[in-house]
This record gives C-alpha cells, structure tokens and sequence, in this order.
C-alpha cells in the first residue's frame, strides 16, 4: 500500500506540474515539461487501473508501461542542455550533480523495464518501484 501511495503521490505532482507551463518562453524548457506531462499522462492510465477508473485491459496497461519506458529514457536527454525559463521547475542542482542526476534517470528506467503490466497484482507491485524512483529525482531536482 505504502508503494501504492508513492505512486498516486508522484500523480498528484505530475498534475500540478502540468498547470505552471503556461507562458514557457524558452523552447528547449517546454520540451523538458512536456516530456514530464508524457510521463504522467502514462503513469496516469496505469495508476487509473489500479484505482478502477478505467477497467484494467492488459494490453492497454502494456502500451502505457512501454510508453512510459520511452519517455523515461528520454530524461536525461531532455535536460543535457542546461535551459532555464522563469517558469522552470529543474533545480540548478541537476547541472551541478549530473551523474546522480542520471543515475536516478537510469532507476526510473530500470523500475519501468522490470514492472509487468499482464495483471493487476503484477502492475501493482511494480507501480511502486516507479513512483519512488520519480519521487527521488523530485525530491533531488525539482523546485516545488
């Protein structure tokens, strides 16, 4: 359950995130912030099927999972460039720490390669593994 709360608070997060990119000036920071809101339009399906919003539809679970994969290995990508918008949640600190900042890229990765979408006790187990990997980057490298 704690896993499970993880989750749904990473969400919760994601959500907020998606309302402050109005006025993004800078194109290289919008691109960042879409990237994010991609990522949590992916955890949001899977998340929905774990609180039966939306019926649980393995195949539906595993194209999210594998759209979740890409995205995630797009982070470090996304932020090589060290833009900046006034608007901008990244931390300095994601410039400063590069390779932790990476490594932590590199979790969320591994999490969303080792879930198992084909059932709901699968996915379930796994959701957890993600949304702590999403809340340490937050938690390191993103400004509330």
């Amino acid at each position: 359950m704690k896993h499970l709360v993880l989750g749904f608070g990473t969400l919760v997060m994601a959500a907020t995130m998606a309302m402050a990119h109005g006025g993004v000036k800078d194109p290289l920071v919008k691109a960042r912030m879409d990237l994010m809101v991609e990522i949590k339009d992916s955890t949001g399906v899977l998340g929905n099927m774990l609180k039966g919003k939306i019926p649980f539809d393995a195949a539906q679970a595993e194209a999210a999972r594998l759209a979740l994969l890409d995205h995630a290995k797009a982070i470090p990508a996304a932020f090589e460039v060290q833009a900046t918008d006034p608007k901008t949640e990244a931390a300095p600190a994601i410039w400063t720490d590069w390779d932790d900042f990476v490594a932590k890229s590199n979790d969320m990765v591994a999490a969303v390669e080792a879930a198992d979408a084909s059932s709901m006790d699968s996915l379930r187990a796994g959701m957890g593994a993600i949304g702590a990997s999403c809340k340490a980057c937050h938690k390191s490298y993103r400004i509330d």
